[in-house]
């Protein structure tokens, strides 16, 4: 089995090492690693772009705020845990691999019962909390240097 060089990633279904990303490509993120590198729940972390659209990964214990966004959808894709989606008409509960999206204008509140891991895709500068603000409001931080 050939070593991995620097900047190189096995590339599903290939037999051997693949240089991946080619010059000024961007490099395959590994969620798990992602994850690992954070320990704070409720505070999305970046680890993508598409457009102008951030792919993020989130940590969730407890209870978040009821809010809504009125200018945007949001997508919800559990990667493990439990999440319950709260909405005023009845609860979406989301196992892991589920996905479900909140209807922009609909308010909402994110509950786990214990720990959850998450990935969002939401507009750039889209606000955790929507328009309730509060002391679980989070900066957001891009996450670096995970390859």
């Amino acid at each position: 089995r050939a070593a991995a060089l620097p900047g190189s990633h096995r590339i599903r279904g290939a037999a051997s090492l693949t240089r991946w990303p080619p010059r000024g490509m961007p490099a395959p993120v590994d969620l798990s690693a992602a994850l690992a590198s954070f320990g704070d729940t409720w505070s999305p972390r970046v680890v993508a772009r598409r457009n102008d659209y951030e792919v993020r990964v989130v940590k969730l214990d407890g209870e978040l705020v009821w809010h809504r966004h009125d200018d945007t959808d949001e997508l919800f894709l559990v990667l493990d845990g439990e999440l319950t989606i709260q909405l005023r008409d009845g609860d979406v509960v989301l196992g892991p691999l589920d996905v479900y999206v909140v209807p922009r204008g609909v308010e909402h509140c994110p509950r786990a019962g214990a720990a959850v891991s998450a990935m969002l895709f939401e507009p750039k500068g889209t606000v955790n909390t929507g328009d309730a603000g509060g002391a679980r409001t989070a900066d957001l931080t891009e996450l670096d240097d995970l390859n």
